[in-house]
């Protein structure tokens, strides 16, 4: 099992982050090629020791929300792992461990909430959303939550 600063280390420092949200093949492949393992790893909860630090949590939740969207894009598989991705990031509130991060990579904790089709979840990623330094994310939110209140899912998928 990779150590999970390979994960903190790529999303955040290694690449520009203005590949999070666009659409590209080749930093798609590139996330196959580098943490394909991982996420197999992560989809049978291989990854558990991860969660005994903030920042380990938060990057089974990357390799589970983030990375099955630019591994399985336009494919079903891209949303496979939500509610697992999810179910982490709640956990994660519950224990603080999102106090001890910083707003970037609180906003990819909370993400799961945003991609969860939940009426219930989307008014709690709204307060989320809401916290200091995370004002961008907050009007995305707003976005997904509109969807979600319009068909009850996102429905591309």
């Amino acid at each position: 099992m990779d150590s999970y600063h390979a994960v903190i280390d790529f999303w955040f420092n290694e690449i520009d982050s203005k590949l999070w949200f666009d659409k590209d093949d080749q930093f798609d492949q590139l996330i196959s090629e580098r943490f394909s393992d991982l996420h197999d790893q992560a989809l049978r909860c291989e990854l558990y020791p991860w969660r005994d630090e903030p920042l380990g949590r938060l990057a089974e939740i990357i390799v589970l929300d983030q990375f099955s969207r630019n591994m399985f894009r336009d494919k079903p598989a891209a949303f496979a792992t939500d509610a697992q991705a999810l179910v982490l990031a709640q956990e994660a509130i519950s224990h603080g461990a999102d106090q001890q991060l910083s707003a970037v990579q609180q906003a990819f904790l909370y993400m799961p909430f945003m991609h969860s089709e939940s009426k219930l979840i989307h008014q709690i990623a709204v307060e989320l959303f809401s916290a200091p330094g995370l004002e961008g994310n907050h009007k995305f939110e707003l976005q997904h939550k509109s969807i979600i209140d319009r068909f009850g899912r996102y429905p591309h998928r």
